[in-house]
């Protein structure tokens, strides 16, 4: 690959590697979820159930930033995981506008199942990149998040 390809509209330029690559994890995910007994569990619901992981009961607002969603995006993802049964919302007590979003007991119990399939795949990973090109991959996927 030349340094000029990177830059044109083809299937060589990093925005459509980055988005196919996603694209494929996030079936990987899926796949094991279902196999695991959560078919309702979407890829794409980990914006809001891995941060209400590392804290329960977080604010939407607080929930939104971790997830680096707007509002409105975050609002529409919180009804569906809502929907799906994983969450629920409860007024918060010191702000009366503001909701507070904790996990179920379904979540709570796909927790397990989460990290074992997360575990799995990163062992996948590692069966197709070096220990080094691993760590270079996390530190490069986190400096485009970043941009």
């Amino acid at each position: 690959m030349t340094h000029r390809d990177v830059h044109n509209a083809s299937r060589e330029n990093v925005g459509y590697l980055l988005a196919k690559a996603s694209q494929r994890w996030n079936e990987l995910l899926y796949e094991r979820f279902r196999r695991e007994g959560f078919k309702e569990v979407r890829p794409s619901y980990g914006s809001i159930i891995l941060p209400l992981f590392e804290e329960d009961g977080l604010r939407m607002g607080e929930l939104a930033e971790r997830a680096r969603l707007s509002k409105q995006t975050m609002t529409t993802m919180i009804r569906l995981v809502e929907r799906d049964g994983l969450v629920r919302r409860q007024r918060d007590p010191e702000d009366g506008r503001a909701f507070r979003v904790y996990l179920t007991a379904r979540a709570h119990s796909f927790r397990p199942v989460a990290q074992s399939v997360l575990r799995e795949l990163d062992e996948l990973l590692e069966e197709q990149l070096s220990q080094a090109e691993g760590s270079t991959l996390k530190t490069s996927l986190k400096e485009v998040m970043s941009l």
